[in-house]
């Protein structure tokens, strides 16, 4: 995507993680306008060089001075909540604006959380400098619920996620991919390969874990709705890439399933995959790699007044995180260009 419009600074924190170096493909292909870009890491990564808009980059590291008299505008932040915690408000403070991939800043009440196809206009709601980027999970949901929300109202949401190992970063993948010679896990508490955990992040005392909370809080955030009833179930599956999402909607009015279809066909952001009788709906293979969500298997739920079933896909790295978060840098720019 070509932007014609003045040029911005941006710089990528965690430029040498997995979601990192999908900023960095992910600016490649969309062509923002910029001018200068500044990639950082922590001081194990410095130094590293990054074949990038075809030349060679130095990682720097990342200090209290990186932003100081640099002429940044944009900085793009997916090095954990601890760098974010403490680095974000420093960038901020600088003049740049942080688009942070990280839980840290997500449920502040004055911290954005945006998913571009769903909120835009909360983008020119920043008080503190910082947008957040939703969680992986939760922006493919908001992306295929946000249509039905407009059109039909939602009383309830019951979300079972089915999450594949790129999410739990590079350490997971390895763990599958080790796991599938034999070897034993470093990561999961128990064997990816072959198993289904239903274990992400840390349990809670109610019982739930903190991703499951991180999809209901995030999704009353996004929504705009606390009074959506929203409950979740989210399990690492033995897949790469792409997470999957079997969501059950209680509507507060009823629908016709075709015109749902042709909703959620006309929507952005969303390809529509809906021909059971043929074998055609959203699987992990087929999103990954991709930008869009991919939803299927709308049927409808019978055991409530105006219920609805649906199967989605995205690719977890590219819209889940790095993806989302260039979009809210496009969108930014537009606003401000």
């Amino acid at each position: 995507m070509v932007l014609t419009m003045k040029k911005y600074n941006i710089a990528v924190v965690g430029a040498t993680g997995m979601v990192g170096r999908k900023f960095l493909q992910v600016l490649e292909e969309r062509r923002l306008p910029v001018e200068n870009y500044y990639l950082f890491s922590s001081k194990r990564s410095a130094g590293t060089e990054i074949e990038f808009m075809g030349k060679k980059h130095v990682v720097e590291e990342l200090t209290e001075d990186s932003f100081t008299n640099r002429g940044i505008d944009i900085a793009l932040f997916s090095a954990g909540g601890s760098t974010s915690e403490k680095f974000a408000p420093i960038a901020a403070a600088n003049g740049v604006l942080v688009i942070d991939n990280s839980s840290a800043w997500r449920m502040d009440p004055e911290v954005p959380l945006v998913v571009p196809e769903v909120n835009p206009e909360d983008i020119k709601k920043v008080k503190k400098g910082i947008i957040a980027n939703p969680n992986c999970s939760t922006i493919q949901a908001m992306v295929a619920l946000r249509p039905l929300q407009k059109k039909y109202g939602i009383e309830r949401i019951v979300y079972t996620t089915f999450q594949a190992v790129s999410g739990a970063g590079l350490a997971g993948w390895n763990d599958l991919e080790n796991g599938l010679k034999g070897e034993a896990p470093k990561k999961f508490p128990h064997p990816i390969a072959g198993n289904a955990l239903p274990h992400i992040d840390s349990f809670l005392d109610n019982g739930y874990t903190k991703e499951e909370m991180k999809m209901v809080n995030e999704t009353h955030k996004i929504l705009g709705d606390d009074s959506i009833k929203v409950t979740a179930t989210t399990v690492r599956v033995p897949v790469f890439n792409s997470h999957s999402e079997s969501i059950n909607i209680q509507l507060k009015n009823d629908y016709d399933l075709d015109e749902v279809r042709a909703l959620l066909a006309s929507s952005p952001g969303i390809i529509l995959m809906d021909d059971p009788k043929n074998n055609v709906y959203p699987l992990a293979s087929i999103a990954d790699g991709h930008d869009e969500v991919y939803v299927g298997r709308l049927r409808r739920d019978d055991t409530v007044n105006y219920g609805l079933n649906m199967w989605c896909v995205s690719d977890n790295i590219r819209k889940g995180a790095a993806t989302n978060a260039v979009q809210i840098a496009e969108a930014y720019i537009r606003d401000n260009g």
